[in-house]
C-alpha cells in the first residue's frame, strides 16, 4: 500500500500534498507536521534542484568564469589579485574555480547544516524562551518545507543562464532579479549583502517559518515573529560583517 494512501486513512496528507500545499495552503503542510515530522521530501528536492543548477552553470557559465565574476565583485579580493604575477594569478584562479564547482555542487550538505543548527537554535528559543513543547524534529521539518520557495530561485536561475543570460555578470550568489542587489551591482559588498536578504523569496519563507512555527509551537504569529524575525536580524549582521571582510 503506498505512502499517500495510508497517509489519506490515516488522516494525514502525503509528502506531495505536503509540498504542494506550502505554496497554495501552508497551514495544511504545517499543520500535518505536528502529526509527522518527516523532511525527507522537501529535502531531496532542495538537493535535486540544488545539483541541477550547479550542473547548469558549469555548462553555460563555467566554473572559471563565475570564480571570476565572485572576484570582480570583491574590492579587496581583486587587489590581492593584481599584485600577484600572471602565473600565480592563473594558479589562483584555477584553485578558485575548483572550490567554486566543489561547493557548489556540495551545497546541499553545507545547507543541511546551516539548518541543523539552525532548528536547533530556533528549537531553544521557542521552548526555553516561550515555554513551546516543541520536538526539534518538528522544528527541523518546518525550516525544510519553509525553505521550499526557495525552488523558483533555482528555476528561474536555470532559465536566465540557459537562455541569453550573460556570463560575464552571473552572479552565482545571487542570481536571479529577485532583490534589489541584483540590480545594483556596483553597491559596496556590505551594501550589496544587505540588500540581498531584502529578497521577496526570502521573505516569502521568513513568513512561512512564522507561520509553521507558530502553528507547531502552539503560539501567535506575534510571538513566532519575535522569535524568528529576531535570527533573521541576527542573520542580516552576520552577513553584513562577513561582507566587510571578504
Amino acid at each position: 500500500m503506498s505512502d499517500a494512501i495510508v497517509n489519506a486513512q490515516a488522516g494525514g496528507l502525503s509528502e506531495m500534498e505536503r509540498v504542494v500545499d506550502v505554496f497554495v495552503a501552508p497551514s495544511k503542510t504545517f499543520k500535518d507536521i505536528v502529526r509527522n515530522a518527516n523532511w525527507w521530501m522537501p529535502f531531496l528536492l532542495m538537493v535535486a534542484f540544488s545539483v541541477a543548477s550547479a550542473f547548469v552553470v558549469g555548462k553555460e557559465v563555467g566554473w572559471t568564469r563565475a570564480a571570476e565574476n565572485q572576484v570582480h565583485m570583491s574590492p579587496k579580493a581583486e587587489d590581492r589579485l593584481s599584485q600577484l604575477t600572471p602565473e600565480q594569478r592563473a594558479s589562483q584562479m584555477a584553485i578558485s574555480a575548483k572550490v567554486t564547482m566543489y561547493t557548489t555542487y556540495g551545497f546541499p550538505v553545507i545547507l543541511t547544516i546551516i539548518f541543523a543548527i539552525y532548528a536547533l537554535v530556533v528549537w531553544g528559543s521557542f521552548n526555553f524562551g516561550l515555554g513551546a513543547q516543541t520536538t526539534y524534529g518538528q522544528v527541523l521539518a518546518v525550516s525544510w518545507y519553509a525553505a521550499l520557495p526557495f525552488l523558483i530561485t533555482s528555476v528561474l536561475g536555470i532559465i536566465t543562464v540557459s537562455f541569453g543570460g550573460n556570463a560575464d555578470a552571473y552572479d552565482l550568489r545571487n542570481p536571479v532579479g529577485t532583490n534589489l542587489a541584483y540590480y545594483l551591482p556596483d553597491l559596496s559588498p556590505v551594501l550589496k549583502a544587505l540588500l540581498t536578504q531584502f529578497d521577496l523569496v526570502r521573505l516569502w519563507s521568513l513568513f512561512l517559518t512564522i507561520l509553521g512555527m507558530s502553528i507547531v509551537a502552539k503560539k501567535t504569529m506575534a510571538q513566532s515573529a519575535m522569535v524568528v524575525l529576531f535570527w533573521w536580524v541576527f542573520g542580516l549582521a552576520f552577513a553584513a560583517i562577513g561582507a566587510a571582510f571578504s
